[in-house]
């Protein structure tokens, strides 16, 4: 059972993708946060296997910088990022954040599923609809520049 936490700020998306995500016989979604620091509060306690991290959420930590302390802190905790932006600068910071996948909102939910168990089985995955990014046709095995 992968054990999924979602940080999304918009409080439409984060209830409709866990109730989708909770949906899934292989999946559950353990908590929802609507900011980074809730985010990594929620990591600390429940250890999700995977986080749906939101790159934009206000008010103080960003889903960038909850990125970076989630997987300096618990290397074990695998962050997707989810975004508007599918310019290679944001998928990049968000690689070298830790990230081992990046979503666009527009994307497929059944890509979504793809992405959370690449990424949850050791793989890395960026969505096809990302600008300029060196993938195959399904994204899986992205790296960032240097």
């Amino acid at each position: 059972m992968i054990r999924i936490v979602i940080a999304e700020d918009h409080t439409i998306i984060r209830e409709t993708l866990g109730k989708f995500l909770a949906q899934q016989q292989d999946m559950e979604v353990v908590g929802q946060a609507k900011d980074g620091d809730g985010a990594m509060e929620l990591v600390a306690t429940l250890q999700p296997h995977v986080v749906i991290m939101d790159i934009s959420m206000p008010p103080v930590l960003s889903g960038l910088e909850a990125t970076r302390w989630i997987c300096k802190s618990w290397p074990h905790v695998k962050v997707i990022a989810l975004s508007m932006h599918a310019d290679r600068q944001y998928v990049d910071k968000m690689l070298k954040a830790g990230a081992k996948g990046y979503m666009l909102k527009d994307a497929d939910l059944e890509e979504l599923l793809t992405a959370v168990r690449t990424v949850a089985d050791g793989g890395t995955y960026v969505c096809a609809g990302v600008e300029n990014a060196a993938t195959n046709p399904h994204g899986v095995d992205y790296l960032p520049t240097p």
